[in-house]
């Protein structure tokens, strides 16, 4: 009974730190806001909207005109994940040389993670 416990406990921390990194992740998303949107409707930003990128091919959100970088990808249907999103955000030229994005990259791993979480979570 003991070992139930423990498992039910380890389960619901893990739910628990997985809620607290979302958080952080869309507090740390507040800075992504002034060029990227999570509403498909909201067009004309300086960066394409994020919403339901999970799973999406990269450079095909409608209504966005894409570097020459991201057109490249989305023609080999390059599809955005966790791993691909976190390592683009270390520095996003490096994945896509000649893309848009003008943030460095964020460096620290935990933010990253964090923010990943975010926009990869289930909508």
């Amino acid at each position: 009974m003991r070992y139930a416990s423990a498992i039910v406990a380890l389960v619901l921390s893990g739910g628990l730190a997985m809620a607290q990194d979302l958080g952080r992740g869309e507090a740390l998303f507040e800075a992504c806001k002034s060029c990227h949107s999570l509403d498909p409707a909201k067009q004309g930003m300086a960066g394409p909207h994020l919403a339901g990128l999970k799973g999406r091919v990269v450079g095909a959100a409608e209504g966005f005109d894409y570097s020459p970088a991201f057109k490249a990808a989305r023609a080999k249907r390059v599809i955005w994940d966790e791993t691909r999103l976190n390592a683009y955000l270390v520095d996003p030229d490096a994945m896509f040389k000649g893309g848009w994005m003008s943030p460095q990259g964020l460096d620290d791993e935990a933010d990253r993670a964090a923010v990943t979480a975010f926009l990869m979570r289930g909508r």
